[in-house]
């Protein structure tokens, strides 16, 4: 195995491994969440919720075209991480660029699809179709479209390239460079032509060219036989990512659905829903940055033979994400009008958004059930789990409003309790999951 900064997940207390390999992640994801919380800041409190709810109509299909290929490219992190744990440096290298391959075609593949057809999607995300909410969502589409092969370029390197050599400057060098420029030209030409999506484009070109330069060490010094293809290595990646990338794609779909519910309220309801939003993305942050760490744990100890590690690491992430999603939840219940108040500033979204917050934070430690398990089970490569993960999501987020709202008659409030609901029965059937594996593949004297 190449000597480099890389951090060998194989040996040592699970939870300092990851905490070493997740800390670096959030930083670097909280410059890119910057991005976003700024331009909702600016856009509701400068242009108003109108705007605002024009911004989030586009979010689901942004979400949709963007899970597609990092999907697909997730893939090539697992047998990446599987093949560092098992000590073969050579197939680390050609699984490396054989990701690169399949994160470019689809990444450009669904960078087309949403210039096309993203802005058409959009449209029927609004009340209005022919108001000035439909004309900003659809201007947004077409100026993000052409930014998503940069994004996906820059979460390439990372599944590739900080599964194996976590460097803490990497994530925040790379996110640094694509934040800092939402604050310039918001206020003269409204949210799309000076703001949210004026800007998107270049941050992420600087994120994406950055990336793979910046990756470079001892795994990333490539020679000219790893750029051949290598068709078993990029179909083992492709039938481990094609199911992550279906897993992501219905829980995009269902999202869309129920923002069209939310639609269906009115602005108030549609800019709340947008606020709040961020705020549960913000939340989600740890959560993914430990569901990395614990994929690239659980790659490792798979590939090296360390099945039993699986099992400390998973109950030592649980109680993590536990303490956090309690404190979490005091803080949304005290301070929830507030957080929202960042956004805008209509008293009606804002005492919406508030009493919002305070339904779903209690669900918060189911959120990090999900992340937990999808991280243990995503990088030991159980590909079925990723289908019927997204199934069960996307079904909760279309039939659980329908019962709500139309056979038992509640008001908009039944839009996030449908999302605490699918985040509690999302995160038990992703323990029961792992139970399963955990029974058919680990000895009683592991266990």
């Amino acid at each position: 195995m190449l000597k480099s900064n890389t951090l060998n997940m194989t040996e040592g207390k699970p939870l300092g491994l990851l905490c070493i390999f997740a800390i670096p992640l959030l930083i670097g994801n909280l410059f890119q969440q910057a991005y976003n919380l700024a331009d909702s800041m600016i856009v509701g409190r400068l242009l108003g919720a109108d705007s605002l709810a024009a911004v989030g109509a586009t979010g689901s299909i942004s979400f949709l075209f963007f899970s597609i290929c990092n999907g697909i490219s997730s893939g090539g992190g697992i047998i990446t991480s599987q093949f560092f744990g098992a000590g073969d440096t050579e197939k680390v290298k050609k699984a490396i660029v054989n990701s690169g391959y399949i994160m470019f075609s689809s990444s450009l593949l669904t960078g087309c699809m949403a210039f096309a057809h993203g802005a058409e999607m959009a449209g029927h995300s609004g009340d209005n179709p022919a108001g000035s909410r439909h004309v900003h969502a659809h201007d947004l589409c077409r100026r993000t479209a052409g930014g998503r092969i940069q994004l996906c370029l820059f979460h390439a390197a990372g599944t590739v390239g900080f599964q194996d050599a976590p460097d803490f400057s990497d994530p925040v060098m790379l996110s640094e460079c694509g934040t800092g420029s939402p604050l310039c030209g918001q206020f003269s030409y409204g949210c799309v032509r000076g703001g949210a999506g004026h800007h998107a484009f270049p941050a992420d070109r600087r994120c994406g060219l950055h990336g793979p330069c910046h990756t470079l060490e001892p795994y990333f010094s490539l020679e000219r036989r790893h750029f051949v293809p290598d068709l078993k290595i990029a179909g083992r990646a492709v039938r481990l990512g094609l199911p992550l990338a279906l897993q992501w794609s219905l829980i995009a779909v269902s999202t869309t659905a129920l923002q069209t519910v939310a639609n269906g309220f009115g602005p108030a309801a549609m800019a709340a829903y947008t606020a709040t939003g961020r705020m549960e993305q913000l939340v989600m942050m740890p959560y993914g940055s430990l569901s990395m760490a614990l994929s690239t744990y659980s790659g490792q100890n798979m590939g090296a033979g360390k099945k039993e590690r699986l099992r400390a690491g998973l109950r030592d992430s649980f109680i993590a994400t536990t303490v956090l999603a309690l404190a979490m939840t005091v803080v949304m219940q005290l301070l929830g009008e507030s957080f929202v108040g960042l956004f805008v500033r209509e008293s009606e979204v804002v005492a919406l958004g508030g009493s919002v917050l305070k339904i779903t934070s209690p669900f918060y430690v189911f959120l990090g059930l999900i992340y937990v398990c999808r991280g243990v089970l995503n990088g030991i490569g159980d590909a079925l789990f990723a289908f019927v993960n997204g199934a069960v999501e996307a079904a909760c987020r279309i039939l659980i409003p329908i019962l709500l709202i139309q056979v038992i008659g509640m008001g908009v409030m039944a839009i996030w309790l449908t999302a605490g609901v699918t985040w509690m029965l999302s995160g038990l059937s992703c323990y029961i999951r792992y139970l399963r594996w955990k029974s058919r593949h680990l000895m009683p004297e592991q266990t």
